[in-house]
């Protein structure tokens, strides 16, 4: 199983870390081991002192499958859920400036926290809303039609290079909001409206 992640898809959110747009998906992948699931919280690591929250819409690849065409990849996922890309953005900003690779910022343990999905079936796929809540206030409030480069295309671009196998997730980007976590932070991750990944943080 592969964490894939797609960074700088939305416009908002590359203009307030003032990146520049990309023209081509900006990709970047974490272990297995940073996985966080069923709710369990996420400890804060002591070799951060800045680690940031990134909501992002998580879809589940359910077949292998290479340099798929993009009018075919909607056949290869059919759910759709929410996840946490913790970052660590001093470590990153760090390496970024030596330009470096992005992994000790992205990749370390429990940085991928996922909650549930939906099956697409059940969701209009040309406008998914996500927000993430801390204390009942909006942090990121995100809606797929603002994306970039959208899911098939993802599929498309990805498979390309990587092999897509099933169970492998896709992070597919997060909307602007991001900010910095604290002990005793408790978050929410909502998807259209339906509450779909809780995480505290110790």
């Amino acid at each position: 199983m592969k964490i894939i992640c797609i960074g700088r898809n939305y416009i908002d959110h590359a203009k307030e870390l003032n990146n520049p747009v990309p023209e081509s998906p900006l990709i970047f992948m974490k272990p297995s081991t940073a996985l966080l699931t069923d709710g369990k919280p996420f400890y804060y690591p002591q070799f951060s002192s800045d680690i940031q929250y990134e909501l992002e819409l998580v879809i589940k690849i359910k077949k292998n499958g290479k340099s798929i065409a993009e009018k075919f990849a909607c056949n290869y996922y059919d759910e759709v859920g929410l996840g946490i890309d913790f970052t660590a953005r001093d470590i990153q900003n760090k390496l970024k400036s030596s330009g470096h690779p992005w992994e000790l910022a992205k990749a370390f343990d429990y940085s991928a926290c996922i909650g549930g999905f939906v099956q697409k079936d059940h969701l209009n796929m040309q406008s998914i809303r996500f927000q993430l809540l801390k204390d009942c206030n909006v942090l990121q409030d995100g809606d797929s039609a603002d994306m970039i480069f959208s899911f098939d295309y993802l599929i498309h671009y990805i498979s390309r290079f990587i092999t897509l196998q099933t169970g492998d997730l896709i992070f597919t980007g997060t909307p602007q909001g991001v900010g910095s976590i604290r002990i005793g932070d408790e978050f929410s991750g909502l998807l259209n409206g339906n509450t779909l990944l809780t995480c505290c943080v110790k």
